[in-house]
């Protein structure tokens, strides 16, 4: 288990474009800050948009992200930080003179284009076909297919939590239509949520991207995450947490982005 271990931490690297963009965006966003706010680097807003960056390079720029494929549970972890954590607090830290100026750029019009309902849907799809295991077979072995997927995921997250956060709705507590809509976006997705409880329950299934990350370290595609950590990583056991955690952390970043949100 300690050989493994050694070969995976010493195999694993940054991704440098994700660092070098991260960066570009963090010296654009403090030098619209100074321009068009009074804001310093120390408020709330700034904080939050800091930390989003921070937890963006942490789970898919750094060793981590490789890290997230040795079990299920690990890798929901990450897609949850991902699509539930990042968008709404990186929404949130934008302020609105920031805002107003990115409505006017001709790349992201098309975006804004697509209503959040919408977004939801497609987005809520996307996720429950991701979790089926012919599709995450098919992921597994085209890794470019599987980012755009990602990528695309990602995108939609932000129009997607828009209707939660946006600081140009009249800001009441917990008004109705942002109750609803958040009660909409818990329901939607519990399908995707379902998938890895219901297959813990049954007979589970392996974890294909495991499998590929351990040929890409040369190490026998037979190897498991149960291999490398007995105690921890019963593959049923594994999927059920996988499921469980999706779900608790999809519910409390709808609370904390309704909270935040109303006394943005």
């Amino acid at each position: 288990m300690f050989q493994y271990l050694l070969l995976i931490s010493n195999a694993l690297e940054w991704n440098i474009p994700i660092l070098m963009t991260s960066i570009f965006i963090l010296i654009s966003y403090i030098l619209l800050v100074k321009q068009t706010t009074e804001l310093t680097i120390m408020h709330k807003q700034p904080l939050l948009f800091l930390l989003s960056l921070a937890l963006l390079v942490l789970i898919v720029g750094s060793p981590l992200a490789a890290i997230a494929h040795l079990s299920f549970s690990l890798h929901m972890i990450q897609m949850s930080i991902l699509f539930f954590i990042i968008p709404p607090l990186l929404l949130l830290g934008i302020p609105k003179p920031i805002y107003q100026l990115l409505s006017k750029v001709i790349l992201i019009r098309p975006f804004l284009l697509v209503k959040p309902l919408a977004s939801l849907i497609i987005f809520a799809f996307m996720f429950f076909v991701y979790h089926l295991p012919l599709v995450l077979n098919l992921l597994s072995n085209h890794l470019g297919i599987h980012r755009m997927y990602f990528l695309l995921l990602f995108i939609l997250a932000f129009r997607m939590w828009w209707p939660i956060i946006s600081p140009f709705q009249k800001q009441t507590i917990y008004s109705e239509p942002k109750k609803r809509f958040a009660f909409l976006s818990g329901l939607l997705l519990l399908p995707a949520c379902s998938v890895f409880i219901l297959n813990a329950l049954m007979d589970g299934t392996n974890n294909p991207f495991l499998a590929q990350f351990m040929t890409e370290l040369c190490l026998p595609s037979h190897s498991s995450s149960h291999t490398l950590f007995p105690p921890l990583f019963n593959p049923r056991l594994d999927q059920l947490m996988a499921g469980i955690l999706m779900l608790g952390i999809h519910k409390f970043s709808l609370n904390v982005a309704l909270h935040l949100g109303e006394r943005s």
